[in-house]
């Protein structure tokens, strides 16, 4: 009986999942020193492989530079026709090739070593040239590919990837690197939108546009006391005698009260027609916890406050519209 596509997909998946765990059980202190010298290198990681291994090489380094690491590939083939410019003084090589037998790979080996470069080494063994030569040499351990015809690279380079990724995230752990920092490499697109800080995204702030009244007012006279301000918020924001968040005020709530007591609405107490004790948020928090506080009790109007509870700001659902962070929540 033929196989069906499910079938084969099911065998593929299993295969990669027993390379991954062959790869787990060959993780040695090679990994731990691996960890430590890029650490400590005092100048860049360069990654190189060639074939399925290259592109393994070229994504491997991409999750080191974004983690705090700085790092490139080179290609084989450029690097021998003039890009091993691109090498400086300190350094660190990490080489690619599951046989540990590629002849181009061979060469930049010998190269590097006669440069005076460390080397780490990711091959399915130790048991190759490669693996012999290098400083450092961490493996994959061997295991069959999951092409059918057990010759495309496949789990080899699947456990190959696991192993670069396994190897930046512990660096990424040892640098203390946080979600500040990581910010700070994905300015753009949705990883870069999803850690932007409260105090980054609100365009409503103390002493610019942001109308602040005593709770002691009438709803008249803090209308009044804000009609100056150009561009404000929805929202009035309401403190106490120490100048601290007490409530807040939006114009949906001033609509209804219209509505409701046409006639004497602006003489009304801000103390009696205001949302007591309102949802606040840090100006150190990130702006998709804010749009999950807004989304949850549905408002539009969110109050900043500093750690002594004062409000310092305000974040518009606008603002986070503008910074498509509702996008980012729905992906």
């Amino acid at each position: 009986m033929s196989q069906t596509p499910l079938d084969i997909a099911r065998q593929v998946i299993s295969a990669e999942t027993r390379a991954l765990e062959v790869l787990s059980d060959a993780l040695d202190e090679q990994f731990e020193l691996a960890a430590r010298k890029i650490m400590a290198c005092p100048a860049s990681l360069i990654t190189s492989g060639v074939g399925k291994a290259g592109h393994i090489a070229r994504k491997v380094s991409a999750t080191f530079s974004s983690t705090g690491t700085p790092s490139h590939f080179l290609s084989p083939a450029d690097a021998v026709h003039g890009d091993l410019g691109a090498v400086r003084q300190g350094d660190l090589i990490m080489l690619f090739s599951s046989s540990g037998e590629s002849d181009e790979i061979l060469r930049l080996l010998s190269i590097f070593q006669k440069l005076g470069r460390s080397i780490i080494s990711i091959s399915a063994t130790r048991n190759c040239t490669l693996a012999r030569h290098a400083d450092i040499s961490l493996v994959t351990g061997k295991t069959g590919e999951a092409c059918p015809l057990g010759l495309a690279p496949s789990a080899s380079t699947t456990a190959m990837l696991a192993l670069g990724d396994a190897l930046a995230l512990t660096v990424m752990s040892l640098r203390q690197f946080t979600a500040e920092d990581f910010a700070l490499f994905h300015p753009g697109g949705q990883l870069g939108r999803k850690l932007i800080k409260v105090s980054e995204a609100m365009t409503f702030r103390l002493g610019e546009n942001l109308p602040v009244v005593s709770q002691e007012l009438t709803v008249g006279q803090a209308l009044q006391q804000v009609s100056k301000i150009k561009r404000r918020s929805g929202a009035l924001i309401m403190v106490d005698a120490q100048g601290k968040l007490s409530g807040i005020f939006s114009d949906g709530d001033l609509r209804r009260l219209i509505i409701a007591d046409d006639q004497a609405a602006l003489r009304r107490p801000l103390m009696q027609v205001m949302t007591h004790n309102p949802k606040r948020i840090p100006a150190s928090a990130l702006a998709s916890q804010a749009m999950a506080i807004l989304r949850q009790y549905r408002i539009d109007e969110l109050p900043v406050v500093d750690d002594q509870d004062r409000p310092i700001g305000l974040i518009d659902v606008q603002d986070l519209v503008m910074l498509k962070i509702f996008d980012v929540d729905q992906t």
